[in-house]
């Protein structure tokens, strides 16, 4: 017999990652678009899953993948500008399928711990020669929170300190220590204890925060002033961890980096870039890092598998290569042979369509449209983004920033019907991450959409 749950329940599951499901505008979008297969497998899914919020039940049923766009069991198809961030080169890129059936083909998938193989290799040697300065010692293992939680060992091994710096609001996997170092008490409350020396700071927001600032440099300067405070008072710091563009995204001035990387230096910690979403391209470089310094390690994850395959890792300096008596990964896929030929091949892809000045390009069009509709709708209040990264904050008033949370659920679904699906963050925030490869017009029909939805949202039309 299981086991009653005890504690605090939440009357509205936390919406700083997700719409959330459990909503009843969520309700009427089930209601009026799953029937007949595609509601037989959603029960089926709700029968047999754990659920869990942000999850199961689920949103939908999907058939199929394929560019920029999912497919439902009806046939409908929809512009993904989600895609769990896997997606930066479109679902099923031909050359990537491609990579991984030979791969298939030559008998070649899982390798055994303690061999290597050649796809594991040449792709550790391409990370090499991309990454950013002199990062050049690579480790692999599954997923992202996988990833987050090598980086945080290597750290504190070559340091032989434990403390870290994060971020509230942010979000760097499910795992114990990858939740202990994330910002959000979604992901850890309930549980207890943690892993100790996780300390916090609030990230350079420079439309929403906690001060009223509106100088980005006031903003700036108080939030190194917090990390400084922090390094100062708690002399076992290994390592400061976060991701150079925030989910939103929130993007913070070079200024601000370097500034973090100074401190850093001066208190002997390391600095962790987790781009398990900004790498490979979203934001217009191959790396988020790119536009502002080189970290000491760098996470990486998601498309890094291609959209196909689970996929993550570590690129660290040839310095820290010192700790050959531990096993900092040991994971059993760590060098995965097809996850690897896929990965390469996701990679070339990335280089030969030029995906990042695409990316460059085509987000600095999309921003300056969101601009310009932002001028038309009061309900938005700020348009954020760098590259294909992009986010809409949406407000009830300008002037209070209140944020119109039920709005963006409306919009949401409203935009789901005619064809474009994405995510929102905070409760708010619609962001916007579609894969690398869509086009001027397709990224402008998309828009069109959008700017519908909150045009009928904003003369009452509910959904």
């Amino acid at each position: 017999m299981a086991k009653q749950r005890f504690g605090k329940q939440c009357e509205r599951p936390e919406s700083e990652q997700g719409d959330v499901n459990t909503t009843p505008v969520r309700q009427r979008y089930w209601e009026r678009n799953l029937s007949g297969e595609a509601r037989s497998w959603f029960e089926e899914d709700a029968r047999y899953f754990l659920h869990q919020s942000l999850s199961t039940p689920v949103l939908n049923v999907i058939a199929r993948a394929r560019g920029i766009y999912i497919e439902d069991l009806a046939g409908r198809k929809y512009v993904d500008m989600h895609g769990n961030g896997v997606h930066n080169t479109g679902f099923n890129h031909p050359e990537v399928v491609q990579a991984v059936r030979r791969q298939l083909d030559e008998s070649l998938t899982f390798c055994p711990r303690r061999y290597t193989n050649i796809p594991a290799v040449r792709l550790a040697k391409k990370l090499a020669e991309i990454a950013p300065g002199e990062l050049c010692r690579t480790l692999f293992c599954p997923g992202g929170t996988d990833a987050i939680e090598m980086a945080l060992k290597l750290a504190k091994l070559v340091t032989g300190r434990f403390k870290t710096i994060s971020f509230w609001d942010s979000f760097h996997g499910a795992g114990f220590g990858a939740s202990g170092v994330g910002g959000e008490e979604h992901f850890h409350g309930g549980i207890g204890p943690l892993v100790p020396g996780a300390f916090h700071v609030e990230f350079p927001n420079y439309y929403r925060n906690p001060w009223g600032f509106t100088n980005s440099d006031d903003v700036d300067a108080e939030c190194l002033r917090q990390i400084e405070l922090v390094l100062r008072r708690e002399p076992e710091m290994a390592a400061v961890i976060g991701e150079p563009v925030s989910a939103n995204p929130v993007v913070p001035s070079k200024r601000y980096w370097e500034g973090v990387r100074d401190l850093c230096r001066r208190y002997g910690a390391l600095l962790i870039c987790d781009e398990i979403i900004e790498g490979f391209g979203r934001t217009g470089k191959m790396f988020a890092s790119d536009h502002y310094l080189t970290p000491d390690i760098l996470v990486l994850g998601k498309s890094l598998g291609g959209g196909i395959v689970p996929l993550a890792g570590i690129v660290t300096r040839e310095e820290y290569n010192t700790c050959g008596d531990r096993s900092i990964g040991h994971y059993t896929h760590e060098k995965n042979a097809l996850a690897a030929a896929a990965g390469l091949a996701a990679i070339e892809v990335i280089e030969k369509e030029n995906l990042c000045d695409h990316a460059a390009r085509l987000g600095a069009h999309a921003l300056e449209r969101l601009q310009e509709m932002a001028d038309r709708h009061p309900l938005i209040g700020c348009v954020m983004g760098i590259g294909l990264h992009i986010g809409i904050d949406l407000v009830r008033d300008r002037k209070t920033k209140e944020k119109a949370t039920r709005e963006a659920e409306m919009i949401l679904f409203k935009c789901m019907e005619n064809g474009v699906a994405f995510k929102t963050i905070d409760g708010n925030i619609i962001t916007l991450r579609p894969a690398l490869v869509i086009t001027e017009q397709q990224m402008d029909a998309a828009l069109d959409v959008i700017e519908g939805a909150i045009g009928e949202v904003e003369r009452g039309l509910n959904y």
